[in-house]
């Protein structure tokens, strides 16, 4: 039997959306490819993440990985990194996020196949200061010069990098069905009120503010929000409840006893939290951002929403009957949007590469 190709994953941002798509994505690949995994701890990294993976996966932590831009640590991080694939001798190089992408970008060139994936373009997050913003765009565009394909996670992420480079492309990000599955199969169903839910850090991306607003503007609606973060005072509206953090299985169980999925981000990549409530039937309503437009098409599968006033008029709708825009939605998820098509798009995608370069070869 022929020896497995090796995949070098370097990732900086393991945590929330990014980490899922990291743990489904890899233990689908590992039956196909010999996979390791640079990896970087953020605090949203769950502390037992190692039992997320696939036991065949290899786990290297990157020591020198830092959300912030330090030019000491990010010079040791491009060395740390260079020194773990001369080590490895991989066949392909994907990076994923735009710390890891800039770093992997400058440190590899292209040597072997090389492709990087965003997860949402820094110079479009609204939290940074314009000159921020300018100075991640200058260092995308330069980065898009090296000889690597971006894959972009949705549609409207591509249209982004297009205008950067040439070689792009996307495969949309989807989710672990039976997984998913599984943990509803075991949550209990209960009678509830009307409930409305998002899932997340409580922070600008994330829009609570506006969350907040659209709770105030339906009081007789309970509002649920499944996580934690540093803007939790903004959400003052008697009927919101906030649950801090909890584990994935307690987090599905709020999510099944609620009827609305609301998600009013300020910008997404194609949030994870958003397919997997499509794929429980939940009535999905959202902001109109790429990420949330690419998937929901409004009076389709959902409701896309700009003034609070939509999403109002939106939660209203959803109070009556609306079967047939969840059914569509899910039947998206079946379709496009799980990770057996996604790993199935990536592996056609990295097979291509090594074919162009006549088979692959390793490293030296």
């Amino acid at each position: 039997m022929a020896e497995k190709k090796k995949i070098l994953y370097i990732v900086e941002a393991m945590g929330g959306g990014v980490f899922t798509y990291i743990v489904d994505l890899a233990n689908e690949l590992v039956n196909s490819y010999d996979m390791y995994i640079a990896y970087a701890v953020r605090k949203q990294t769950p502390e037992n993440y190692k039992d997320y993976f696939d036991k065949r996966i290899h786990l290297i932590e990157v020591k020198n990985f830092g959300r912030a831009i330090d030019p000491a640590k990010d010079i040791a991080a491009f060395f740390e990194v260079k020194k773990i694939a001369a080590k490895i001798k991989p066949d392909v190089i994907h990076i994923h996020s735009s710390k890891a992408g800039a770093i992997g970008r400058v440190a590899f060139n292209g040597k072997i196949p090389m492709f990087y994936t965003p997860h949402g373009y820094s110079f479009l997050m609204e939290n940074y200061k314009p000159m921020n913003r300018r100075m991640f765009k200058v260092i995308e565009s330069v980065c898009a010069k090296r000889n690597c394909t971006t894959i972009s996670c949705s549609v409207g992420e591509h249209q982004e990098s297009l205008k950067l480079t040439r070689r792009a492309t996307y495969v949309n990000n989807g989710i672990n069905m039976a997984e998913l599955q599984e943990i509803i199969d075991k949550t209990e169903k209960v009678e509830h009120s009307f409930t409305v839910y998002t899932l997340g850090r409580i922070c600008y991306q994330k829009n609570p503010t506006l969350f907040n607003k659209i709770a105030e503007s339906l009081p007789d609606v309970k509002f649920v929000w499944i996580g934690d973060g540093e803007l939790r005072d903004q959400l003052t509206s008697e009927n919101i409840e906030i649950t801090g953090w909890t584990d994935r299985s307690t987090a599905i169980r709020y999510a099944v006893n609620a009827d609305v999925f609301l998600l009013p981000s300020r910008w997404e990549g194609l949030p994870i939290s958003l397919l997997e409530s499509m794929y429980m039937k939940k009535a999905c309503v959202v902001s109109n951002v790429i990420g949330n437009r690419d998937v929901i098409h409004n009076g389709e599968n959902g409701f896309v929403c700009t003034k609070v006033e939509d999403f109002v008029k939106a939660i209203e709708e959803c109070q009556g009957e609306v079967e047939k825009l969840t059914e569509h939605a899910y039947q998206d998820i079946l379709k496009m949007y799980n990770t057996k098509v996604m790993a199935q798009m990536y592996i056609k995608k990295y097979e291509n590469a090594l074919n162009e370069r006549g088979g692959g070869d390793s490293m030296t």
